[in-house]
């Protein structure tokens, strides 16, 4: 009889621990963790991701959530349609081909929404200290630095290749992260990167400031090619003294990321993510200046539909 009351008490303290888990109606008590999918460590997303998940961690009763590595764009779209992660930091070009079945894709993806705008990228072309090139239709042949396997700048790569009447079987493409890129440049292992990234960015700053490399600009002819090929490209600037042997602004091509996640996540989430983009703004800034150039009303622009959740909050009179 010993041994049994030791059962049965033993089942109770489970069914107890179970019981607390389950936290009973409403859900008291539990705990529920999600995850933003971010980029590599020496870009933006990384650590305005932490910053953004942080906040949303703080006073949320039920929910803890983490800031992932990942990537980039395409690994986060990909992600969220595998429902390994719940929200995700992405590219137009990543959300706009996935959306609709691009060629990284495979079946249109369309229950993916826009829950938040972030700020534009810039594209950034770099070439190394002694670089004679002038243009990236200089570099057949070249070995040049595409950006990760799974991120939007390797999207965007390609894409910028091709206006210049190249593929990746005219080039060395090289699958760099941000870091990798910079610390190639700065030992000549490579003759170009593209980077599309807010500025300024640490990996351009390092290969600018201790690597002498130059930014090119784009030829006015082949960013209008871009935006008549592609809607999610508009002319963009990089602005003189933002990096070092800067003389004039660049002239080079944005592009808008975005916060998205799946059309199910829980609309409690999508509000209260969207209240900290607008009232604790200052706070992201400390993070990262570039959190500085979040416009909401981008809202309106967006380049697939808004999460239902959104549409209300904008509907609600979230922004002006």
């Amino acid at each position: 009889m010993k041994i049994k009351r030791e059962v049965l008490s033993g089942l109770a303290l489970a069914l107890t621990a179970i019981t607390a888990g389950c936290g009973g109606e409403g859900g008291a008590g539990r705990r529920e963790f999600l995850s933003l999918g971010t980029g590599g460590t020496g870009g933006i997303y990384y650590p305005l991701g932490g910053a953004i998940t942080n906040l949303l961690s703080v006073g949320d009763t039920f929910r803890q959530f983490t800031a992932e590595v990942t990537g980039g764009s395409v690994e986060n779209v990909n992600r969220l349609r595998e429902g390994q992660i719940d929200l995700g930091f992405a590219l137009a070009v990543s959300i706009h081909e996935s959306f609709h079945g691009g060629a990284d894709y495979g079946e249109p993806f369309q229950s993916l929404r826009i829950v938040a705008p972030l700020y534009p990228n810039v594209v950034h072309v770099l070439v190394p200290r002694g670089s004679t090139a002038t243009s990236l239709g200089d570099m057949a042949g070249g070995r040049i630095s595409v950006g990760a396997a799974g991120s939007g700048t390797e999207e965007v790569a390609r894409q910028l290749l091709g206006v210049y009447g190249l593929g990746y079987e005219d080039v060395d493409a090289r699958f760099l992260t941000f870091s990798e890129s910079s610390a190639s440049l700065r030992d000549g292992a490579i003759d170009a990167a593209i980077i599309s990234v807010g500025y300024p960015a640490a990996a351009v700053l390092e290969a600018t400031t201790t690597g002498g490399a130059r930014l090119l600009f784009f030829e006015p002819d082949r960013v209008e090619a871009l935006e008549d090929r592609y809607p999610y490209y508009s002319p963009g600037t990089i602005p003189v003294g933002v990096y070092p042997g800067i003389e004039s602004d660049v002239t080079t091509v944005a592009m808008m990321n975005w916060i998205v996640s799946r059309e199910d996540l829980d609309g409690e989430v999508v509000a209260r993510l969207l209240d900290i983009l607008r009232d604790r703004k200052e706070s992201l800034e400390r993070v990262h200046e570039m959190a500085g150039q979040i416009d909401l009303g981008m809202l309106r622009s967006a380049p697939i539909p808004l999460h239902p959740a959104t549409e209300a909050w904008l509907a609600a009179g979230g922004v002006g």
